[in-house]
């Protein structure tokens, strides 16, 4: 089946792992080390300067792919089959998993505000007036800005009536809501992973795809080859990601080997009427507000830079955790595999012990392709857990509040709700401000990293917006956005 595509770089990621995938279901291994070859065959156009640099870059992906970091490469010789034969007696990279290719690294200038040859120094001047460092002079006829004043603010370019200022962004350090991008001395990206929060932003803007992680789907190929019983924890958003009825997607999990299904919008309910008699006792001690705990990226961002605002996150488990202790009390011996689009789920199952495995929507696209399964041609299956529409819903913007809102204990008043739909320093700054002033403009505060939510995660497979209409358009009628 075809998987939506968003950019070159989307697709190239894609169809690495759709090769590596093929390559060690077997357990050969035979042709693994020919992907970058069959990816950039001689005569065909490349991307970098020279074909090799092309396959070589290739390389590093099927090594990501099959779970290692960059990073942890101790042997430039060593092979792609070597490492394939590791993932059988070695897990995948532990925490961090973000991994970097520095020579597929543009060293893109730092974001800044730059003057065109576009500007005509003009007598309105009203780029100088603006400007709140007053970092502008008109000198013989143009624009000029001081670097060394200027913050990029933007102000000037979106007043200049010529469109001659522009805003040059350093799009990786841009995407990032905790500023834990930065570069070496040779200008090449860099990554401080104890400000980093894992959620990925980076990676889903980089526009050399030198930003990368270190995959999980090869350690859960092998272990569904092997014949080991392994159960799929379904995120709500992979359902909206596929342009077909779930029953469908479960019926192809099945057939790729996964011995039982389970809908983690059931732990979404769990965690929705946990989280509404949560709130209720602590609205009763007179609690000024309370944020979600859902979204992995956002703890990871408390612990690191809001450790102020520890006393007002939810302890309520998220719904990936419920839906793991419901798989485990059924199978205690079985390996369980989240899916879903978010990157800091991996995080979150390294720091508390599961799930086993993660596995993007990226991956199981890719393995779908690797399987060459249709969708379309398969008859529904059903999970053995499923969830109400209302856990489905935690996959977007404003569902997680909904559904503890329609939980609630009989006679608790309805709490308000201020939404964060989407991180950023901006509102990073505003979420300190809350937890320092114990005031906040609403009961519950809805923390989404990701905007759109979950299903505009750094591993989606097509546009958050399409994703959450085919999510709500299953909703019930008396249910209320």
């Amino acid at each position: 089946m075809a998987i939506p595509m968003i950019s070159e770089a989307d697709r190239l990621r894609r169809e690495v792992l759709a090769y590596v995938i093929k390559a060690i279901k077997d357990g050969t291994y035979e042709d693994i080390d020919r992907i970058p070859i069959k990816i950039r065959p001689k005569g065909q156009p490349f991307s970098r300067c020279c074909i090799y640099k092309d396959r070589a870059a290739l390389r590093y992906r099927c090594m990501s792919a099959l779970g290692f970091r960059v990073e942890d490469e101790t042997d430039e010789l060593k092979t792609l089959k070597s490492y394939a034969e590791d993932i059988e007696t070695n897990p995948p990279a532990s925490d961090p998993f973000l991994t970097i290719f520095p020579d597929a690294c543009s060293a893109c200038m730092e974001s800044q505000i730059m003057v065109t040859n576009m500007c005509r120094g003009c007598l309105a001047r009203p780029c100088t007036n603006i400007c709140p460092r007053h970092a502008i002079q008109v000198r013989n006829g143009r624009a000029m800005i001081a670097h060394d004043l200027c913050v990029n603010c933007g102000k000037c370019a979106e007043v200049c009536r010529y469109h001659a200022i522009i805003q040059v962004p350093l799009a990786c350090a841009d995407a990032c809501p905790v500023g834990a991008i930065g570069k070496t001395d040779d200008g090449r990206v860099t990554v401080d992973h104890e400000k980093c929060i894992r959620c990925g932003k980076c990676i889903k803007a980089c526009p050399f795809a030198a930003i990368m992680q270190s995959n999980q789907v090869a350690h859960v190929v092998r272990a569904i080859a092997k014949g080991k019983k392994v159960i799929a924890l379904v995120a709500p958003a992979i359902n909206g990601f596929f342009p077909t009825e779930p029953g469908k997607l479960y019926a192809a999990l099945r057939q790729m080997g996964f011995a039982h299904v389970y809908e983690v919008a059931r732990g979404g309910d769990d965690t929705a009427q946990a989280e509404a008699a949560e709130w209720a006792e602590r609205k009763a001690h007179g609690a000024p507000f309370m944020t979600t705990s859902c979204c992995p990226a956002w703890i990871e961002c408390v612990e690191r830079h809001l450790p102020e605002m520890k006393p007002y996150v939810s302890d309520t488990p998220t719904p990936m955790a419920f839906a793991e202790m419901r798989a485990k009390k059924d199978h205690p011996d079985a390996i369980t595999v989240f899916i879903g689009p978010c990157m800091a789920k991996r995080t979150e199952a390294h720091k508390h012990g599961g799930p086993n495995y993660v596995i993007t929507a990226e991956e199981l696209g890719a393995w779908l392709i690797a399987e060459n399964i249709q969708l379309a041609d398969l008859e529904p299956s059903e999970p053995e857990i499923a969830g109400t529409q209302y856990g489905a819903e935690f996959a977007v913007s404003g569902g997680v509040a909904n559904a503890v809102a329609h939980y609630l204990p009989e006679g608790t008043p309805k709490p308000t709700v201020f939404k964060i739909n989407g991180l950023n320093k901006k509102n990073v700054a505003l979420l300190r401000v809350f937890a320092k002033t114990k005031k906040a403009p609403a009961d519950i505060i809805e923390v989404m990293v990701c905007p759109g939510g979950c299903v505009g995660g750094p591993c989606a497979i097509s546009p958050a917006e399409d994703a959450a209409k085919i999510i709500q358009k299953r909703r019930p009628a008396d249910f209320q956005a």
